[in-house]
């Protein structure tokens, strides 16, 4: 099972194995509040591709498409995310304050084969 959850969200039991995948740690965030089992950065957006999306949803569409793109380029970073949610719960930890247009959604399906 892979679920999301913001940065700013209190860590739980429940988030299993929490990964981040902002390629920037979030603002105001200590290391011991997140409660982190690893950052992937490189699972995450190039900066070109964040600073051009800049979280505006009339570019969601395509920033879906350049991202899974991105993300076709690094098959054993997913492969090893796969690996790590099999019969487990990974929660993918992402800074952005929009929680239906960030990369962590278009990640997740990615993780899921969709």
């Amino acid at each position: 099972m892979i679920k999301l959850k913001r940065a700013y969200e209190k860590a739980a039991k429940e988030d299993g194995i929490r990964i981040l995948v902002d390629r920037l740690w979030p603002r105001g965030v200590s290391k011991a509040k997140l409660k982190l089992a690893g950052w992937e950065k490189e699972v995450a957006p190039s900066t070109a591709l964040r600073k051009w999306f800049g979280h505006d949803p009339a570019r969601w569409a395509a920033f879906q498409k350049r991202y899974a793109a991105e993300l076709k380029k690094q098959p054993a970073l997913i492969r090893k995310l796969r690996a790590q949610s099999h019969g487990k719960t990974l929660t993918l930890v992402y800074g952005a304050k929009d929680i239906k247009h960030n990369q962590a959604v278009v990640l997740k399906r990615v993780l899921a084969g969709r």
